[in-house]
């Protein structure tokens, strides 16, 4: 299948995302002015806004997208952009897609109190829902984005990282999100509760696989169209499939090697060649395959609706995850 763009997987919704636009931007305003500052600068900047277009596409699967299913969007994407401040901070990022990050221009204090200011923010929305099953998943999701993270910290430090584990991370710093978002389009127009465990399970499949891919982007991207530094998880000593794999398939002696060297400091060259073993021992590969089976389980979720202009954006997305460059 040809990749589909992102401007024609988000047709079927334009209308709902201008909606969503306005209650996104009304969502995070404030009386003080060095917050809108930052919130304007923040709206500026080209996002790709998936989270919240797949809760559109969700909800209209099912229904008739409504109040609820804006303000939930809203939600949504207020979560990732507090995630992606804090991020940045944890990670000492200086760009995020290709430009300064908050934490560059305004610095740490001022980063992680917006960070803060955007959590509040949630939650302030999360009351508005006056749906408790929404309200659950949306807080349950809430600890799952910030305990993945440090999950990923612990383990990548403590040479504790495996396979297993890796997924359990991805799931809740990212996938977790994903599935929040399209189940809660089905809630807010009243899916029956079939429909809105497929729709979850769908963003789930999807949102692993949308990790998988980011990772990917360590050994196969270049800075200037993902807009962060390329090696930057080695660099880290942060463990993602790729290298999980290398560290599995190669002799004991040199497993323990590699991952001691991971500990180092690293040079360009040196990363290079990182980069290039967990190539040759098949670790791109291994994830890329892995990334299409769990592309594939997304999809089998759909099969409960019937076909769609919408159910097709919904597929869609996994072609285009699994072919993105950015």
């Amino acid at each position: 299948m040809i990749k589909p763009t992102l401007k024609k997987l988000k047709e079927p919704v334009k209308k709902e995302m201008e909606l969503f636009q306005q209650e996104f931007e009304k969502g995070i305003r404030s009386d003080v002015s060095l917050i809108n500052t930052i919130t304007q600068y923040i709206l500026s900047q080209k996002s790709k806004k998936i989270r919240p277009v797949l809760l559109m596409l969700c909800a209209k699967l099912c229904g008739e997208p409504n109040e609820l299913s804006y303000i939930s969007a809203s939600l949504v994407e207020i979560l990732h952009t507090a995630t992606l401040v804090h991020d940045d901070i944890v990670d000492e990022a200086e760009t995020r897609r290709g430009l300064p990050s908050v934490k560059a221009i305004w610095k740490n204090k001022v980063a992680v109190l917006f960070g803060d200011y955007l959590f509040s923010k949630s939650l302030d929305g999360m009351i508005k829902l006056r749906n408790f099953d929404a309200l659950e998943l949306l807080s349950k999701t809430s600890e799952l984005l910030s305990s993945g993270e440090i999950l990923q910290i612990e383990k990548s430090f403590s040479d504790g990282m495996s396979e297993e584990i890796y997924y359990k991370m991805i799931w809740a710093k990212t996938a977790s999100l994903f599935a929040t978002g399209c189940k809660l389009g089905a809630i807010t127009v009243n899916a029956a509760p079939e429909f809105c465990d497929s729709l979850y399970q769908y963003g789930k499949y999807l949102g692993m696989a949308f990790q998988i891919r980011d990772d990917l982007f360590d050994y196969n991207g270049s800075h200037s169209s993902i807009g962060k530094p390329i090696g930057r998880d080695i660099k880290e000593n942060m463990i993602t499939l790729p290298l999980i794999y290398t560290l599995n398939t190669l002799p004991r002696s040199d497993s323990r090697k590699l991952k001691k060297d991971l500990k180092e400091r690293h040079s360009k060259k040196e990363v290079e060649e990182i980069n290039a073993l967990v190539k040759e021992t098949g670790g791109v590969d291994y994830a890329l395959n892995k990334l299409h089976e769990l592309s594939r389980s997304a999809v089998d979720q759909l099969s409960v609706f019937p076909d769609s202009v919408i159910k097709q954006s919904l597929i869609g997305f996994t072609v285009y995850n699994e072919k993105r460059s950015n």
